[in-house]
């Protein structure tokens, strides 16, 4: 039983840490902290618009990309307010909680749709059905891979849904996690964007994550130029921090720190798979960094007793049960966690 240095794997967050290229950057910026960071922030629009494959145009940064998914959230209600028309956000139930959260904090209204009972994906069906039965905009937030079960939403699919849309249906899909996908049906939004496929999709990504700069706070959204017009009047200005700017430019040029960073979650996600086979607890197959997996007894007491043994893992997503979220941490983390799932069998626990 541990006793020092809580395991976090409960948030989402790369434990290996920021790239050395990354610290480095923040240090040597800090003798022009004083100075607003106009040619840092531009020359990461810059990189991050080559990298998509999109113009500087197309790009919009946020203080991670939940100030990206707020400023839909209100360019929308915006937008329905002058035209005189209700607006509504629809999201699958559950998932990533924060468009959700930025709506009901305006007062708009929010409608969950829960996830198919058979293998909990997106009921692209029922979730149509809510947009057809309203009178007014509707915004799709669609989490893909979806957070918590870290899977992908069919890409055949999610496409013809989003490209036979009316005008007045508008999708914004978080692709938080999409650097960590192996599934070669996966396609990204922002190659529908590059096609001007839609003119209301928009993608929001993350250096959180892969990039490893959760404290950093950056973020991206990718869309045709007339939307990010209109979503950067939403935005705060000057939102970009030199800090996370420099770091985000550094880790980008990385590409040594950026594989093995993909490489260590491939080999902590195959470490916890074996485990959970040789358990026989069932987890979806993950597109993501992290695993949702089975808890054979109540989950809330699992986190107990994990955190007892030095480890968090993540809270239970109702309405799903008998699920826990596991962040996938260094390789040397998940052997401890390996190690304590086992004892946990030994006493009948899980």
């Amino acid at each position: 039983m541990l006793t020092n240095n809580l395991i976090e794997l409960n948030s989402n967050e790369n434990s290996l840490g920021m790239s050395d290229a990354a610290k480095q950057a923040v240090i040597n910026s800090l003798d022009i902290g004083f100075r607003y960071p106009d040619d840092q922030r531009a020359a990461l629009i810059t990189k991050v618009a080559e990298i998509n494959g999109v113009t500087e145009s197309q790009i919009s940064l946020g203080s991670g990309s939940s100030e990206n998914i707020r400023t839909v959230v209100q360019m929308l209600q915006n937008q329905a307010l002058v035209a005189g028309k209700k607006f509504q956000v629809i999201v699958p139930h559950p998932t990533f909680a924060y468009a959700e959260l930025y709506a009901t904090s305006i007062d708009v209204p929010v409608v969950k749709v829960p996830l198919t009972t058979e293998n909990y994906a997106f009921d692209l069906q029922s979730m149509q059905k809510v947009a057809d039965d309203f009178d007014g905009i509707s915004l799709f937030y669609l989490c893909n891979p979806n957070n918590p079960t870290s899977t992908i939403t069919d890409t055949v699919k999610l496409k013809e849904w989003v490209g036979h849309a009316p005008s007045n249906h508008y999708f914004l899909l978080d692709e938080a996690y999409s650097e960590y996908v192996t599934d070669p049906s996966f396609e990204s939004g922002v190659a529908w964007i590059r096609e001007e496929y839609s003119e209301n999709i928009v993608v929001v990504r993350t250096f959180s994550k892969l990039c490893a700069l959760a404290g950093m706070r950056v973020g991206y959204a990718v869309a045709s130029p007339q939307m990010i017009a209109r979503l950067e009047a939403f935005i705060s200005i000057d939102n970009t921090n030199l800090a996370g700017a420099v770091a985000a430019l550094a880790t980008l040029d990385d590409e040594d720190f950026l594989a093995l960073s993909l490489r260590t979650a491939n080999q902590s996600g195959q470490l916890v798979e074996q485990t959970l086979d040789e358990l026989g607890l069932r987890y979806l197959p993950s597109q993501a960094s992290f695993i949702f997996h089975e808890i054979k007894g109540d989950v809330q007491t699992y986190i107990d007793r994990m955190r007892e043994h030095g480890i968090a893992v993540g809270r239970e997503f109702a309405p799903i049960t008998g699920f826990n979220r596991l962040t996938l941490g260094r390789p040397d983390e998940m052997a401890v966690f390996v190690e304590v799932l086992k004892s946990f069998r030994e006493k009948g626990w899980v």
